[in-house]
């Protein structure tokens, strides 16, 4: 009986309309002009469709409203649009300059034609500046996150690396930094900054290349032993 009611108080998820609000909130907080995008997705449209309804000559009463529930739905429809694009922008804001960030960027918002995986090839020591490795249809991509000096040994043994396993395939660099570093992209075009190279593979050529990669290199999380937590690893006692 107590499982069973422990059960039944369980909070639900929160609805569609309830999720919105939530993201719309998030997106305000943290980007306080984007509800004047918000305004225009919807206002335009809507009065787009009234003026229409009420400037075209020869209009019914049915064919009036018809154009201003057309307004209204094209309205809602790049209010959606409008939404899911800032609202993206704003959750990449809140983890830029963190460790890992770019890996959760590869994990989420790439297209299927990317091979990528969210745990970096190189790591340097002492600041986390990490190099993620992604295999797409222009190719090998090199990302790297965190300060650029730290990683120019990791970035050129990475270079080498993959010269020399697919010594046919171009290899890019991207930089990831923030909108003060001029010389970089910011987090949230890191995907359109990856798809403007040109296309130099196939989608069976971006397989094969990912695949060899992925054989024969080794990234610095796969040296763990899993189920060890190297936090609290302790030596062994001398006999």
């Amino acid at each position: 009986m107590a499982r069973s009611s422990s059960q039944g108080t369980t909070a639900k998820e929160p609805g569609r309309l309830k999720q919105m609000y939530q993201v719309f909130t998030m997106t305000r907080r943290a980007d306080p002009s984007s509800v004047w995008w918000f305004a225009l997705a919807f206002v335009v449209p809507v009065a787009l469709g009234v003026l229409l309804a009420l400037l075209l000559p020869g209009q019914n009463w049915l064919a009036v409203i018809l154009w201003i529930v057309a307004g209204v739905l094209l309205g809602v429809l790049l209010f959606l649009i409008v939404l899911g694009r800032l609202a993206e922008r704003a959750a990449y804001s809140q983890i830029e300059g963190q460790p890992g960030a770019v890996g959760a960027v590869l994990s989420n918002s790439l297209r299927r034609q990317w091979r990528s995986s969210e745990m970096p090839v190189a790591v340097h020591g002492r600041s986390q500046a990490a190099v993620y490795r992604a295999v797409g249809t222009p190719g090998v991509v090199l990302i790297t996150e965190g300060q650029r000096g730290n990683l120019n040994r990791q970035v050129d043994e990475e270079r080498r690396k993959v010269q020399r396993i697919v010594p046919n395939v171009p290899v890019h660099v991207v930089h990831v930094a923030s909108d003060k570093d001029s010389d970089g992209v910011t987090l949230h075009k890191l995907p359109r900054a990856m798809n403007k190279f040109k296309k130099a593979l196939n989608r069976n050529e971006v397989l094969a290349v990912a695949n060899r990669l992925d054989s024969l290199t080794q990234s610095p999380a796969a040296s763990i032993p899993k189920g060890m937590d190297p936090m609290r690893a302790r030596a062994g006692r001398p006999r």
